[in-house]
């Protein structure tokens, strides 16, 4: 039970202090309606270029909506420690420091999963597409086991944080490898054999492949290998952000750089 409550209430207040934006305008703004002028991007590019029908684009980018939060945030949960100076707090907790960095993740989840939702809503609507009613249980445990993903990848980039200045550098890096190297924007079957061995390796990548095969009617039983995929591929980022926070923070201590920015 503490080690729940460690885990869900570190985690609110975590995210209350460490997500940064000014005003609900610009959170509506940047994480609600972006996402929306980039889904509807993409579907016109690809009407125009016969590329891929809209349903390909309005779930690919439903999915990739939750990267951004998801992402930034599991970034934010260790980076913005060292940067507003109370990193060295968290480290002398006598508590895990694993189960508090891990629970930090799901607020970002949880806000991901919110912007996909909308998004798939909005773009639903927009473009007319209709998603069978069976299909959403199934869809958005897709969502949100992919934003769990994500946010298990973006803390890994955040654990590179304790080694590494300016970690924001790898993060606007890799949300841009997430929409080339994912298949949410770009058919898988386009890209070169060793960007779709990468992608294999990335979040979200199955996600799309599994939400798309639940809204084109073709039943769980078809969407779930893929779906396993996503959740072997969550559980091995969140083992790798754990390992390297304590191999970075050990490292850390022993180069007396913890709070150096």
């Amino acid at each position: 039970m503490a080690m729940l409550r460690l885990i869900g209430t570190g985690g609110v207040i975590a995210y209350r202090a460490l997500f940064n934006w000014t005003t609900p305008a610009m959170f509506i703004g940047s994480l609600l309606v972006g996402p929306i002028f980039q889904l509807l991007f993409f579907a016109y590019l690809g009407r125009q270029l016969g590329v891929a029908d809209d349903r390909f684009y309005i779930v690919g980018n439903a999915v990739l909506a939750a990267s951004l939060s998801c992402v930034f945030g599991g970034t934010m949960a260790v980076a913005n420690e060292r940067r507003f100076g109370t990193l060295g707090h968290v480290l002398l907790s006598p508590r895990s420091r694993t189960a508090v960095f891990l629970g930090r993740v799901l607020p970002y989840a949880g806000n991901g999963l919110l912007i996909a939702v909308s998004t798939l809503t909005v773009g639903s609507l927009l473009l007319g597409l209709r998603i069978p009613p069976g299909a959403l249980p199934g869809l958005l445990l897709t969502l949100a086991v992919g934003s769990l993903a994500c946010g298990f990848f973006g803390l890994t980039l955040g654990a590179l944080g304790l080694r590494f200045r300016d970690v924001w550098v790898v993060s606007n890096v890799s949300v841009a490898l997430l929409l080339l190297l994912t298949g949410v924007n770009v058919p898988a079957a386009g890209l070169p054999g060793w960007m779709r061995t990468a992608g294999e390796a990335l979040p979200i990548t199955h996600a799309a492949r599994a939400a798309r095969s639940l809204v084109a009617g073709e039943g769980f039983t078809a969407a779930a290998p893929a779906l396993a995929a996503e959740v072997a591929v969550g559980l091995g980022y969140a083992v790798l952000a754990a390992v390297l926070l304590k191999v970075f923070e050990a490292e850390s201590r022993r180069r007396a750089s913890l709070d150096t920015l």
